[in-house]
């Protein structure tokens, strides 16, 4: 398995970055960015951050912020990357300790992993993937699809299961409204409200 950087090997390997880290000194430095970035819409939202709050939270210069972000939409899409990242390495890490028998098991782990996230990353439940940006023409296809061939292919390949496009689709759907659901937990809750947190969970028992 491939070293990660602290920043994110999925940011490092995209066109997000006007210069990408080469050292660990600048890679450290744009992770200091990104968690700053990740702390400020953790209080106020995505919406209100601004590059020079990002700066000032990390104690950085704005020139810093520019050397690798265009602009603050590029800045969130990037920890969107990150968050990205680290949802695909939790997704990993659940599924292995756990080892769950089932498929029910398996989609149950998965919303488990997908709960933490929101009660433990700073910043996930403001811009969680980064679907939540209305940025148009989308590049490629959304987080959310991405998310749900993740989880297909481990069906397919652990527990037999046949994925076809409409079970795909499917999927995608119960994601995003698990996401949205979620999202409207932790509004103004820091461990989220109940009533919606067992919603979204028996949203996320599909019928597989």
């Amino acid at each position: 398995m491939p070293h990660i950087t602290p920043a994110s090997e999925m940011l490092r390997d995209s066109d997000l970055l006007r210069s990408a880290p080469v050292q660990a000194r600048s890679n450290l430095r744009l992770t200091a960015l990104l968690d700053a970035a990740a702390a400020i819409i953790h209080e106020s939202g995505y919406e209100e951050l601004t590059t020079a709050a990002v700066a000032k939270k990390a104690g950085a210069s704005i020139g810093t912020v520019y050397r690798y972000f265009e602009d603050r939409i590029v800045l969130l899409r990037a920890l969107a990357t990150r968050n990205f990242e680290r949802t695909n390495h939790a997704f990993t890490k659940a599924l292995n300790e756990r080892k769950p028998a089932t498929l029910a098991e398996a989609v149950d782990v998965t919303f488990d992993m997908y709960l933490g996230l929101f009660r433990n990353e700073k910043g996930f439940r403001s811009l969680r993937l980064g679907d939540v940006l209305d940025i148009r023409p989308i590049k490629g296809v959304t987080n959310s699809r991405r998310s749900a061939e993740t989880l297909g292919q481990y069906l397919a390949e652990n527990h037999n299961c046949t994925i076809t496009e409409e079970l795909l689709t499917t999927m995608e759907i119960n994601f995003v409204t698990v996401d949205a659901l979620l999202a409207r937990a932790f509004v103004n809750s820091e461990s989220g409200e109940q009533a919606f947190i067992d919603a979204a969970c028996a949203a996320s028992r599909i019928q597989l």
